[in-house]
This record gives structure tokens, sequence and C-alpha cells, in this order.
């Protein structure tokens, strides 16, 4: 692998920062791999499943350029969608809208009729708003509601074919409204991106959905020929339901588990599902070469309704995904380059927590907000909280939201490893504890391990002042661990095919250290439970027992942690851990994962480290929401990432408990400052019909010194406008609901 541009700023930031001769340790300490001129090549392998990812259209990219897409989506655009826009579109709603930060709009495509209300799009270029056209691919074919378009809803989880099933015909269909609606639109000079359509799903939303997604009669053959290589299929000639996988949980060993009938299904349709959804896309893109193309309403990760985030934004222009299950940040971190448009749906709540999520999805990369418009007017006249909010969304598009252009993400050195067949057994897992009510499972996000233990590895990561992005299977496979990351967590990594588990293997012994919190690798791609133990067990130096049972792990009557049937209703994440629940705690304060192993294994193999927690990090969601006392309790975790050389290299000093729970996010710009954010970090409400609320936001401002490890050059708050010039340390106050932005040299 050559010198990537990511990988070389990284080293410039920190040379710029600490000196040739500390950058170079920073860079180097317990990981020799990481300077990209050692970095080992792609591993070779006749593997049939390594030629799938590498060669499939499944994961076969749209157009992506970012100059392209900067061009079409430039700066920071607040587009209203207008449910409940009383105020008409006139003179005095335009310059009401535009003095008060709304510096964009909304069109529906339904019906091949964007121009609906009559004059909205001259209103929209009269002002200069940029706008999204949802709908482009009309309603009630990418997305089916449940009562209206699903007739009957258990034919979701019955073993036939979705009611509107997915095939040429519909293609053609499809590509009519797309073509009509973009004609209309098309010529005006602020149009910024389409939405296929909203919360686009092969199910219903992200609920649990057994169907057939096409009715083409050969296509799930033929892409078991291609996943497992022609003649080596298994014959999945019966399409399954979770109920012919529930009853075996009960006696299944690890080395009798299969769930690979049901998994494969659903990774197919995810397949089929998203290579439809790319067609579309670029199909959009002849219709508009100008503009991307792509989704609203995304949902979290998930094993339903084809979210398997690897391959959707492998497929997509412009999205909208919901702050819910680590979306946003997977959305992040797959997005290259910061390069395609990210917004998020804002529902006003409060003052405080509008402008809360303004400065947080700014600090986090995104280009907007979608402004759900509900009791904002009261008939014709605007509520008197718009005023108060003006000044921040003004700030945002004009002056933050422009300088954030071009600016990509920089992170300190740390992969979350995304890993879609253990979301998928981990939802199996899951879903035990309901027997046959799993039908009615639904908020997986709130509920499921997997997003759960995501959801605390982020949080003590950020709380231990480090940034972070997640790695996929599909980059991993196809292009190894990249040398910027010195170290690779597997958070709940079940599922690990043996191409994963030599990358791995390798770049550990070329230096870096991974780290692994329980069962890694116990199963297949294809969720098929290993007769010899997990895959990783030689690199970790342990040994799984392949006949251990659900009675081996966590509380000793389910695969799953916590019993999500009693707890389907949980107000508190105390209560969640503790309802119930008769896992083994560890002295750490973590529920132990394999009952009768010991935790924090480590092991050094060649240059590197291999450890592995046998814990689970959920408790976590309840220490931090305890405070900052509590949250020490990280540091089980956060050890080996200091044993590795990852340290903060800026932080609040002396924080306590007014500080605690703040996030420092920074960016690389092309001229080659940095532009750097304090903003707060605190539990959000969302779900898969969207919000994304703060609980228990911290208002009011305070006094903080922002410390650097070394002394930095040319500092300015952009905010204010002012030079700060040069030191390490820096005197300021944040508005907790806001955000502190810096840029340096």
């Amino acid at each position: 692998m050559g010198k990537s541009k990511s990988s070389l700023n990284r080293r410039e930031f920190l040379i710029g920062l600490v000196g040739t001769a500390a950058a170079a340790e920073w860079v180097n300490h317990s990981n020799r791999s990481l300077d990209p001129a050692s970095a080992a090549p792609v591993l070779e392998t006749t593997d049939a499943y390594t030629s799938y990812i590498r060669t499939s259209k499944d994961f076969q990219r749209v157009r992506h350029d970012k100059a392209w897409l900067d061009k079409a989506f430039p700066g920071w655009i607040f587009m209203p969608w207008t449910y409940q826009w009383t105020i008409g579109y006139n003179e005095a709603s335009g310059r009401w809208s535009r003095a008060h930060g709304y510096n964009g709009a909304f069109l529906d495509g339904t019906n091949g009729t964007p121009d609906s209300p009559p004059g909205k799009l001259a209103w929209i270029n009269q002002f200069r708003l940029h706008f999204y056209m949802c709908h482009t691919a009309e309603k009630g074919y990418l997305h089916m509601r449940k009562g209206e378009e699903i007739p009957h809803l258990q034919e979701l989880h019955g073993n036939g074919v979705r009611t509107v099933p997915v095939n040429a015909a519909l293609a053609a269909k499809l590509q009519g409204f797309i073509r009509d609606n973009i004609s209309q639109v098309k010529l005006s000079p602020f149009r910024s991106a389409y939405a296929l359509d909203d919360e686009v799903s092969w199910g219903n939303y992200s609920q649990p959905a057994m169907w057939r997604v096409t009715d083409e009669p050969d296509a799930f053959t033929t892409w078991l020929n291609e996943i497992y290589g022609p003649g080596a299929s298994p014959a999945h000639d019966a399409w399954i339901t979770y109920n012919d996988i529930l009853p075996h949980l009960a006696d299944w060993s690890v080395r009798e588990f299969d769930a690979s009938p049901l998994m494969d299904q659903w990774t197919f349709n995810d397949s089929f599902w998203l290579n439809f959804i790319g067609d579309l896309v670029t199909y959009a893109n002849t219709v508009d070469p100008n503009t991307p193309c792509g989704l609203d309403g995304a949902q979290p990760p998930g094993p339903f309704g084809g979210w398997d985030y690897a391959k959707v934004m492998r497929k997509i222009q412009y999205i909208e995904p919901y702050d819910v299950g680590s979306a946003q940040a997977v959305v992040r971190s797959f997005n290259p380059r910061n390069a395609i448009p990210v917004v998020t749906t804002i529902f006003h709540k409060s003052v405080e927590d509008d402008v809360w999520q303004t400065w947080y999805f700014l600090a986090h990369g995104n280009r907007g907000h979608i402004g759900w418009v509900q009791d904002w007017f009261d008939g014709e006249a605007p509520r008197p909280w718009h005023d108060q909010e003006a000044p921040d969304f003004l700030e945002a598009g004009q002056k933050i939201g422009p300088l954030m252009l071009g600016a990509e993400w920089m992170h300190d050195g740390v992969a979350l490893y995304y890993n879609h067949p253990s979301i998928q057994l981990g939802w199996i897992m899951d879903a035990e504890a309901h027997g046959k009510t799993w039908i009615n499972r639904n908020n997986d996000a709130r509920l499921g391990g997997a997003p759960l233990g995501r959801h605390a590895w982020e949080n003590m990561l950020r709380d231990s002042g480090l940034q972070y992005n997640f790695l996929s299977y599909v980059d991993l496979i196809q292009k190894g661990i990249p040398p910027e990351y010195r170290v690779l967590i597997l958070p709940a990594c079940l599922c690990l095919s043996d191409a994963e588990a030599g990358v791995i293997s390798d770049f550990v012994h070329r230096g870096g250290t991974v780290i692994a919190d329980y069962l890694p690798g116990l199963w297949d791609q294809h969720g098929r439970g290993r007769s010899t133990g997990g895959v990783l067990d030689s690199l970790f130096g342990v040994h799984h027992n392949p006949d251990m049972k659900h009675g081996d792990v966590f509380g000793n009557r389910l695969w799953s942690e916590v019993d999500q049937e009693i707890n389907y209703n949980w107000k508190t994440y105390q209560e969640f851990m503790t309802n119930g629940n008769t896992s083994i705690k560890d002295a750490s304060g973590f529920n132990k994962a394999v009952r009768n192993m010991p935790t924090g294994m480590m092991k050094r193999v060649g240059a590197g480290t291999a450890v592995l927690m046998n814990l689970s990090p959920q408790w976590y969601n309840a220490y931090r929401v305890a405070g900052f006392e509590a949250s020490r309790r990280r540091e089980t975790f956060m050890r080996p990432l200091a044993a590795a050389g990852i340290h903060r290299w800026v932080e609040i000093e002396g924080a306590g408990e007014a500080e605690f729970g703040y996030e420092i996010t920074y960016f690389r710009k092309p001229d080659g400052r940095t532009i750097l954010y304090v903003c707060w970090n605190p539990e959000t409400n969302g779900s898969d019909t969207g919000g994304g609320n703060a609980t228990n936001l911290k208002t009011g401002a305070i006094d903080i010194t922002l410390k650097f490890s070394k002394p930095i050059k040319g500092v300015r708050d952009e905010r204010r406008g002012t030079a700060l010039g040069d030191g390490d340390r820096f005197k300021l106050t944040w508005a907790r609901n806001e955000a502190v932005v810096l840029s340096f040299a």
C-alpha cells in the first residue's frame, strides 16, 4: 500500500503539533507497522468469500467525486420540511426565512408535481435557497407503511415475497418517476440533492422482516454461488423465518450452531436491495449529472431493511441518517473524504436543544439540517423562539459551515470494527428472550447488545479524549487495515471470516494492537459455529470451548447479556442492566462473557499485542449517566489503548463534573489548518422515525482552559474572529449547548 493522503495529513499534523522526533515516537510506539512505507500488502487468497468481497457488484461504488459533491451541497444548509408551513411562499416569508438562518428548502416529488404548491420553486429561486427533493421515486415502493401499503403485517414476518417485489418492472416504473420529477427542477441553480424516498426499507423501517425482497426466481441461488463459490453453495432451497431458528437456541452448542440459512437470506436481501438503490441513483445521475442522489430517513445499522452500511455508503451520494444506533458515526466513517453530504432532521423541543443540535452536528462533519415544521407558527405568525435561535443558525450557515468545506475528519489512530454478520447474529441471540413474540420487537438500537455495546465503546473513547473511525469488513478485506490505525477494537465481533482473521493477525504481528471485548470469531461470516473454537483464539492465546452453550455465557439462560423481554420498556440503563440479570459481574464492574474464563487477557504477538477482555462494555452506559466519578470505570477498557501509546493530545484542563460529557473533534483543511470543536456529547432519544433530542442537556456558560500536549501556533477563535496567538493553554468561555470553534496552523 502506498502513502494515503489521510495518513500523510495525520503525520504532518503531529509533526506540526509536537515536533519531528516526538511525532515519530507517537506514530511508531508499539505499532511499527503504521509507518505507511512498511504497511503489508493486501493478503493474496483464493478464498471464495474474499473474491466475492473484492469483485462483487454488491460493493461497487456509485459516483463519489468530492469536488462535485461539495459544489452541489455548499456549506451548512437548513432545509425546512414544510409539513405545517402556514406563512405562505411570498416576499415576506422569503425574507423571514433568510433572516432566521433557514437558507434551504424542500420540494416533494410525489406524483410528479415537485412545484406544488404552485410557485414554490420560483420562490426558492428568488431567495436562493438550496433545496433537496424528497420522494423523487414516488411513495409506497421503497417505503411501505404499516397498516397502509402493507395490508397484512403478518406477511412481513412470513417466508413469502415482499408485497412490492424488487424487480425489473419496479425499476422501470421508478425510473419514470425519477425522470419526470427531476426534469421539472433540474434547471434550478439551487438544487442540492435528490432523495429517492424517505425511510426506505426492504421491510418496514428496521423492524423484523423475513420475506424475500424479489420474485426473480434464480436471484438467490445465483447470489449464493457468488458468495460461496460455484458448486460450494449450500442448498438453501426453502426460505425460512426466525421461527425455524428459535427452537434450537436453547440446545445448540457453538459447534452445532448454524444460523446460516437465515443470515444468508438477510444478506442477500441487503445486497439485492442496495444494488437496486445504487442503480436508481446512477439512473438519476443520467437525468441530472450535476446533482447527487440518495436517501432520507436512514435507519440504524441492523439486520433488516438494508442497513448494512458497508454497502449503503457505496450506493448513495446523499443521506439523512437518524441519530440512533451509531448511524451518524458509521456514516461519517464510511464517507470517503467527507465527500457525501450528510444531514439529519431536527425536531423542535427547546431553544437550547435546537442550538445544541446545530453545533453538535457541525462538529461531526454534517452539512445541514432538515427542519420538521410542526408548531413553528401560530397561524401566520412565527413563534418567538425563532428569534432566539436565529443567531446560531445564521452563524452556522454564513460563517462556520463554509469554513468546513473541504475539511476532513481526523482520528487518533483508533478503529472500531464494523462487522455486519455479527450484528445479524446478535439480533438472533437477543430475540431469544421474546420467544414467539419476536415479531413485535422494535427499536432494536435501544435494546440490542450490538448497538448498546457500540454505544458504550464510542463514549468510552470520546470521554477519554480520543477520536476514532469505524472500519468496515469490506474495506478490511479489500484493502487491509490502513497504516494510520494503531489500535483495532472488535466490539462483539462474534462472526469473523478466515480472511478477516488473517488480516487482523497480520496487523498485530506487524505491531498493531487488537482489543476484543468478548466471543471474537466463534462463528464464521454466515453464522455457523466453529468446531475448534474462535478463529482468533491462537492470536489471543486462549481456547473457547466449542461445546459451550448459552448457559456458559453471561446470564446462563440466554445467549445475550440482558433479558430484553423483561426489560423491553426500560427507563434507565441501571434498570436495564440489573432487572432479572444473573450475569457474573467482574471486579471491574462489567459483566463477564464466558463464565469460566478469566478477564483481561493480554498476549504479545510479533511486534504487537492482542487483548481479550472477556467483558461486555455495556455497563458503561449506566456509569456514564451516573456522572464523572462513576465513568472512571472505563479505565478497564482504556488501559490497553494507553499501553499502545494512544493518548489524548488536547483536553479541558482539570475537567470534573461540570465539564464531564464534553467531546473534542478535529478536522484537517486542504490548506493545512486544523479546525477544532469543543462540544457536548449527551445521551439522545432518537428512534426509527427520527429524532435525536438531547436528554439531560447541560446549558449555561463556564470558563475552561483548553490544554494541548505541546504548543500550537496561529490559533484563531473562529466564532469570535479573534487571534489567540501561540501556546499550549487557552482560556475560553464555553456555552455548553454550543461549541467552541478554533483553528490553528
